[in-house]
């Protein structure tokens, strides 16, 4: 039943052994300036080692302004940051691996930035929920600046910068982090973007940044490098969040971001693969159906069985597993023979989502 997770994938530059992903995971390990360490390489060269067929990095800010989301998050800005992660890339490059950085904005999200800086959003709306613990933090969102023109277009030219910085850090390609509502997720949505401009309003408007980011990190990227947008309906402060015009909104964005070349989507969906919209398929399938791009499905998929079933319903091309890859690295390799992985513990990111936090949780053990 597992075999379609092992079918080698090859479309443009996505060329991968077999469709197993390691999702995107903040571990807010890096050192305080936002340089990626030692430790850091060691723990992506390990999901090398373990088998995964592609690597996407952590959340990682684009600018040194306020687009860093959590303390000890990494950044790829500056020079120091940028030979940083070579060593990452390195290491899983060394180990048989590929690996994507991706790009973020916290957005109204932010809740750790040691410069003091503002968080800022499209709109001077407090986010709903509270800052996460996990990632050293407590209490209300702050309520965010709303941008201007000028810090909009800083922004956007920020994304392209950042995707040039990892390529030059040997990164295989990046994907842009458009999901779980930080600062792209908050233009496409109503709620937290309620400008009046060209900006906000009807979706072809709230899509606009988006739109713009997707062509400054186009032009950025090689043709022959990795490029992939991640979307989702939830948000790390609102799991249950929805698109506020169910399938005819999904429909919309889904054509917007097809007409991008070279793209890849990956889906985060906290119902995984329940369908949406009464349209019979999981939020990944309907942007496979309307973007015509490869689709990596995420979402409480940590069965073999039930990520099979993904794969060979056509609804997804590629799945990634979060926590079961927070909890095993070899979850591929013991699967394929047969074994059973580690399954995952909450103490395995608690009290902070650390690497240290992993550890502890080992020793344990025993």
């Amino acid at each position: 039943m597992n075999a379609p997770l092992f079918e080698p994938f090859l479309q443009g530059p996505l060329d991968l052994p077999n469709r197993l992903v390691v999702a995107p995971l903040t571990r807010v390990s890096a050192t305080p300036d936002g340089s990626a360490t030692a430790e850091m390489a060691a723990y992506y060269r390990r999901y090398a080692e373990g088998g995964w067929g592609l690597i996407v990095s952590e959340a990682t800010y684009v600018d040194d302004h306020a687009s860093q989301g959590y303390f000890r998050q990494p950044g790829i800005v500056t020079p120091a940051q940028i030979a940083a992660w070579r060593q990452v890339t390195e290491a899983v490059h060394a180990a048989g691996g590929r690996i994507v950085l991706q790009l973020s904005h916290a957005g109204a999200l932010g809740q750790g930035n040691p410069r003091g800086r503002r968080t800022v959003a499209p709109s001077a709306i407090r986010p709903a929920g509270e800052i996460a613990r996990r990632y050293r933090g407590m209490g209300p969102y702050a309520i965010p600046a709303a941008l201007d023109e000028d810090e909009i277009a800083t922004i956007i030219a920020a994304f392209g910068q950042a995707a040039r910085n990892a390529i030059d850090a040997g990164f295989d390609g990046v994907e842009i982090h458009g999901a779980n509502g930080y600062l792209i997720h908050q233009f496409l949505t109503p709620d937290s973007n309620q400008r009046s401009d060209g900006w906000g309003g009807s979706l072809d408007n709230r899509l606009r940044f988006l739109m713009a980011v997707l062509q400054a990190v186009r032009e950025a990227v090689p043709t022959d490098r990795i490029l992939g947008l991640r979307l989702s309906q939830s948000r790390a402060n609102d799991a249950a969040a929805q698109w506020q015009n169910g399938a005819a909104e999904a429909e919309g964005i889904f054509n917007a971001v097809g007409r991008v070349p070279g793209l890849y989507l990956h889906i985060s969906s906290h119902t995984g693969c329940a369908p949406v919209f009464d349209s019979g398929l999981s939020l990944a399938g309907l942007a496979r159906r309307h973007s015509g791009h490869p689709v990596i499905a995420n979402g409480r998929l940590e069965t073999g069985d039930l990520a099979a079933t993904l794969l060979t319903g056509g609804e997804t091309d590629l799945i990634s597993l979060g926590r079961a890859a927070i909890a095993d690295p070899d979850w591929p390799d013991k699967v394929k023979r047969g074994d059973v992985p580690v399954g995952f513990h909450p103490d395995m990111i608690a009290p902070v989502a650390d690497l240290t936090s992993r550890i502890a949780w080992d020793w344990s053990q025993g």
